[in-house]
């Protein structure tokens, strides 16, 4: 077990958490929410002794071990199996098949393990440390953001793993529906105060709703109750007859102190802007073909034909490095297939959220010139509308894209896409870099959209709840499939989990 007490920690005049409490029991896994920002990175590098709390201590049992996912790509040894090997316990060390066994889960092949680690994608790098992080079998994991870069298959092999792991886990993420599959206990902070609660993500809002609402009770009522005091010290305190009474009254004011009213948390909110598309089909592809080189057998998906609907929901799913993105550019005109043809209907307005684009931001631009750029045709209050929507509101608009974080930068983009009407969406991660609360808003605004909508995802959550037609790479292909995904999983499945 590990034990925080009374932990503060400040950024200047900015207060993170205040005389903050943890007790991590035996085989509790936590999964820990919390807007950007709130200070969950911040308690981690606490409890692993990198940054010093303003006050409070931590209690670790003597010979407890923690690993963690290491943010910081440095490799030191040739091949990816010795890289994740050197990290065995020293009664382990010829244990070679537990590093393996997580290397095969997390979606390396045979082949691979004989590789240089730094040969690798940014993506498969975080995935060697991940690697490092649960072979090493600590007492404890402190996993912070596990499941970025996981494609579908490795984030249901993760959950596995999690769920039979013996030790304690602490987790951070942003995908809801991973949290709730692997977490025995709810952890959060808001408001600078953190809260932990037996139970999935909805017992733990649910709680703190609660909490909430009982705390604004409390303090209206106190609110009231003053109200009635000063009343009675205003009417009655000059006269002679009442000044006892009243100034008893006045120091009953004194001694109930200030309940605050409970701060507003920034929240995105927002509505994707649609576009009336009289037809019933709204694009086709056929026999679409694409390689990076040109060549035939280079191919990544090949004589794919497909017809979108007005407001079909597509879900683009399958490993890492298989397509789903190149797919979703060819047809949204970003790259040129080596063969076939795609017909659009004529009223076609597309919105494209996509890694791509991300990366097309100017960063010299402000978050206001950006997005007033991709529609002439808006005011500045209309600007300004959707970047308080973005979160982005009164002077950081003003912003430069170049000092933005990745979800700032996501932020935008969305921003982008809301600045003019669309009937279909074209949506690659869009929830990468998104707090917990602002992808639930995000999915239900897909849910909500009246037109077609293809995105790529690895949420299962959010392909539950959004999607009913499929494409799928698989098995060294793309094959449509007419049916949810939980359709799919029943009649054809993951062929690497198979049996």
């Amino acid at each position: 077990m590990i034990q925080l007490n009374n932990i503060s920690k400040h950024f200047g005049v900015q207060v993170l958490f205040e005389d903050l409490d943890l007790m991590i029991g035996k085989r509790e896994r936590i999964g820990f929410v919390g807007r950007n920002g709130s200070g969950k990175t911040t308690l981690f590098k606490i409890i692993l002794d990198e940054t010093t709390p303003d006050s409070g201590d931590v209690v670790i049992p003597k010979g407890y071990r923690i690993g963690t996912l290491d943010q910081h790509i440095k490799f030191s040894k040739p091949t990816v199996l010795e890289e994740c090997c050197q990290v065995l316990p020293e009664d382990e060390e010829y244990d070679w098949w537990k590093a393996e066994r997580i290397l095969f889960g997390l979606g390396f092949s045979e082949e691979d393990l004989q590789k240089d680690p730094s040969s690798f994608s940014g993506g498969y790098q975080v995935r060697i440390n991940l690697t490092k992080a649960l072979v090493q079998n600590p007492n404890l994991l402190l996993l912070d953001e596990p499941t970025n870069y996981l494609d579908i298959v490795s984030l249901r092999w993760l959950r596995g793993f999690l769920r039979a792991f013996k030790g304690e886990v602490l987790l951070i993420t942003h995908d809801r529906d991973f949290m709730d599959s692997v977490a025995t206990h709810t952890m959060g902070l808001s408001r600078k105060k953190l809260r932990k609660y037996k139970g999935n993500t909805s017992k733990f809002y649910e709680q703190t709703s609660l909490s909430d609402e009982m705390y604004e009770q409390t303090r209206m009522s106190q609110e009231k109750k003053k109200k009635e005091l000063q009343g009675f010290v205003d009417r009655f305190g000059a006269k002679a007859s009442k000044a006892a009474q009243a100034q008893s009254r006045a120091k009953q004011i004194e001694k109930m102190g200030t309940i605050e009213k409970l701060g507003a948390e920034n929240t995105l909110g927002f509505r994707f802007h649609y576009k009336e598309c009289p037809g019933k089909v709204i694009l086709e592809t056929n026999d679409l073909s694409f390689s990076y080189t040109g060549k035939e057998e280079d191919d990544l998906f090949k004589n794919l034909s497909i017809s979108i609907g007005r407001d079909d929901r597509i879900g683009i799913i399958g490993k890492n490095g298989k397509g789903k993105s190149t797919l979703l550019n060819v047809i949204g005109g970003e790259l040129t297939a080596r063969t076939g043809k795609i017909t659009s209907h004529p009223s076609i307005s597309i919105g494209h959220f996509g890694q791509t684009n991300i990366e097309r931001l100017n960063e010299n631009k402000t978050i206001m010139t950006e997005i007033s750029d991709c529609n002439s045709e808006l005011g500045m209050s209309q600007v300004r509308n959707i970047c308080g929507t973005m979160m982005f509101a009164d002077d950081l608009a003003k912003k430069k894209i170049s000092v933005l974080s990745g979800g700032e930068k996501s932020r935008v983009m969305l921003g982008k896409i809301l600045a003019h009407k669309s009937n279909m969406l074209l949506l690659d991660e869009p929830t990468n870099h998104l707090d917990m609360e602002s992808i639930e808003t995000l999915s239900d605004e897909i849910v909500r959209f009246p037109g077609a909508v293809i995105l790529v995802t690895h949420s299962e959550l959010l392909l539950r709840a959004a999607v009913n037609k499929l494409i799928i790479f698989h098995q060294g292909k793309a094959d449509f499939f007419d049916g949810t995904y939980d359709e799919f999983l029943e009649k054809i499945g993951w062929e690497s989990e198979e049996n």
